[in-house]
């Protein structure tokens, strides 16, 4: 078989998908495409460039060649009628004209990774002046980072690298969207909502802060409200939206985040928003509403001025839309302040010809009202701050300092820069353990 021919074989191959058209709807297939239309130099610069950083940088251990790993990868994250439906109800729920449509989509993607990525290197390289058979196997991937599949997914890419029937593999594909998911939900346990140009989306975050529950100190009795409604919420009970306000560097943000690395195995997930994107609210609703997973909007150090009518969004998101939340989101917020909306003594009685301006004051404090959960962090005491450092110091196995130096060259610390706070305590840890490290 000629190059030619082996080319149109893995276009007339491309061209016959219709459920799997996004396995190539990404950078690396979209150079692809453009190869096989038209193999320019920089249509295969552009493959050969993709490819191979993805392949040097993946952080596993490839399956099969770089070409292939990232088919196997990409047929793992499709979203489309048959995984939707696979993920929602399992394989006995695929009815019988969207299961005969797979079987023949698995046939071309077959063909595609054992005959394509031959094809496919060979163009490549000659249109780039190397005839020496240089393939996509000669790549070494990094081997460290963010592992990007759940065991069971790298078992199902194992068992397509080795079979010679993927039509076969049909119900145990089913299995794996029901197991760990589709797409960036199947890869991802964190989110942040990015606007990119005039559209907004979700975009994963690959290194999610690691705090953990058992790495804070000192706020033990605040925490729990709110570790308890997160764990109910991520076991598929109803959950509260949660308000945690109080005074800087106690620890609320990072409170909010080692939720999801508490309960990330049971299915929570979490999104991050600001608040100038909250009128996206319903768009984030619309795209989780259907998921089995269970999601956490989050804000940060949310407040607002007098002039900003964000929060009118943020009212209507947490309680007061037509539409009904998503029973599989809640939302949490952190604030240094309880009311959340900017006060003034003169908006209990204005002269600025607002004739109800009781009711509009009103309105802005009925906003933190709409929390069923709200926990006040307050500013420690000695007592607390020293317990703050003490736990943080128990978790320093080679600390060689006498409890009492400890203390206090703790309070100094706190004399001396911003007061005592949990993040306080964290910032003298850290500088203490350089300093000792480095005498």
């Amino acid at each position: 078989m000629t190059q030619l021919s082996e080319r149109r074989n893995v276009r007339q191959a491309l061209e016959g998908l219709a459920l799997f058209q996004d396995v190539f709807d990404d950078p690396i297939g979209r150079a692809v495409r453009g190869l096989v239309a038209e193999p320019t130099y920089n249509s295969a610069a552009r493959l050969v460039a993709l490819l191979a950083e993805e392949a040097e940088l993946y952080p596993e251990q490839m399956v099969g060649d770089a070409w292939q790993n990232h088919l196997l990868d990409r047929v793992l994250a499709s979203q489309n009628a048959f995984s939707r439906k696979a993920e929602r109800d399992g394989p006995s729920s695929i009815g019988e004209g969207l299961r005969r449509q797979v079987l023949r989509e698995l046939r071309m993607l077959q063909d595609i990774y054992s005959q394509g990525g031959k094809a496919l290197a060979l163009e490549a390289y000659s249109v780039l002046g190397d005839n020496s058979g240089a393939a996509w196997s000669d790549f070494q991937p990094l081997g460290r980072g963010p592992a990007l599949h759940r065991a069971e997914a790298v078992a199902f890419k194992q068992t397509l690298s080795t079979s010679s029937d993927w039509p076969g593999l049909i119900d145990q594909l089913a299995t794996i969207y029901a197991t760990v998911g589709t797409g960036d939900f199947a890869r991802y346990r964190a989110f942040r909502w990015v606007r990119d140009g005039a559209k907004s989306r979700l975009q994963g975050v690959a290194y999610p802060d690691p705090i953990r529950l058992e790495n804070l100190f000192g706020y033990e009795r605040e925490r729990d409200p709110i570790i308890r409604n997160a764990e109910r919420f991520a076991a598929g009970l109803p959950g509260n939206n949660a308000l945690i306000y109080g005074e800087r560097g106690t620890g609320k943000s990072s409170t909010v985040k080692a939720l999801l690395n508490a309960f990330e195995d049971r299915g929570l997930r979490m999104i991050e928003m600001a608040k100038e994107d909250l009128g996206d609210f319903p768009e984030i609703a619309d795209i989780v509403r259907e998921r089995r997973e269970r999601f956490v909007v989050f804000v940060d150090d949310l407040s607002f001025d007098e002039h900003e009518t964000y929060y009118k969004a943020l009212k209507v998101a947490l309680e007061g839309s037509i539409e009904a939340r998503p029973e599989n989101l809640v939302f949490y917020a952190t604030s240094n302040r309880r009311h959340l909306v900017q006060e003034h003594f003169s908006d209990r009685q204005s002269d600025d010809g607002d004739v109800h301006s009781f009711e509009s004051w009103d309105e802005k404090l009925s906003l933190s009202d709409r929390f069923g959960i709200r926990v006040w962090f307050g500013a420690p005491d000695q007592d607390r701050f020293l317990q703050i450092v003490d736990g943080i110091a128990g978790r320093q196995p080679n600390l060689r300092l006498s409890h009492d130096e400890l203390q206090r060259r703790a309070l100094l610390w706190a004399e001396q820069n911003n007061g005592r706070s949990g993040r306080t305590a964290r910032q003298f840890m850290d500088a203490l353990v350089g300093e000792l490290a480095l005498p």
